[in-house]
């Protein structure tokens, strides 16, 4: 597999672009918004868009999927379905922003725990892991050992949990319950900011440390 970081929207957003190297066929993770800048690297790399995944329903990282769904005419997955009322208010969340065109999106797919989505051929596990918001998830490939941890977990921080729906005792329980025991050797991109692994964050993550994980 092969990831491209495509950085959207003020917020700077890791927009992702993830697919198989043989057969050409991939996702687009998280497109927030920029368009033209998500479709530029799209066309330069010869990828066929088969779906759009959504790790959650912020605006920085659901709110160019309607539009994008059109244009590419394929389906969205993700997130699940307890951040529904972030996607209906996806409109609102522009207003608030200052970000037009902003659209609302329903998904064709709901994710549960316990799910699995495919990308270009490679099965990724769904991990349900609220707190930054009520509906985020997390995808892991144990194959590859790599994950799309959404605003989860970060390079050293972990995600908000001061927005709407925002739960800071659940989002340690997920990353503590979910992510570190996915294995120390499992690298991940997050939201935004630099890539990193579980072991590192296990390590060095000051929001992970004893006590912190009670």
């Amino acid at each position: 597999m092969r990831a491209a970081i495509i950085p959207v929207t003020p917020f700077e957003q890791n927009c992702m672009l993830l697919w198989n190297d043989k057969t050409k066929k991939g996702a687009v993770i998280d497109p927030g918004g920029d368009l033209e800048r998500i479709r530029k690297v799209i066309d330069e790399s010869g990828v066929t868009v088969e779906k759009i995944i959504l790790t959650h329903g912020h605006i920085d990282h659901a709110g160019g999927a309607a539009e994008l769904r059109e244009q590419l005419g394929v389906p969205v997955e993700g997130p699940h379905e307890a951040d529904r009322p972030l996607l209906e208010r996806l409109p609102e969340q522009g207003r608030v922003y200052g970000l037009a065109g902003v659209r609302a999106v329903t998904p064709d797919r709901w994710l549960n725990e316990g799910d699995t989505v495919t990308i270009g051929g490679l099965v990724l596990n769904v991990l349900h892991c609220p707190g930054h918001s009520p509906g985020s998830v997390v995808l892991v490939s144990p194959e590859e050992r790599f994950a799309l941890v959404g605003d989860v977990l970060f390079n050293g921080s972990v995600g908000r949990t001061d927005l709407p729906g925002g739960d800071g005792a659940a989002l340690i329980h997920a990353i503590k319950t979910k992510l570190l025991p996915l294995g120390d050797d499992v690298t991940f991109i997050c939201g935004h900011g630099p890539m990193s692994t579980i072991g590192q964050e296990r390590a060095t993550n000051p929001f992970l440390q004893e006590g912190m994980l009670a």
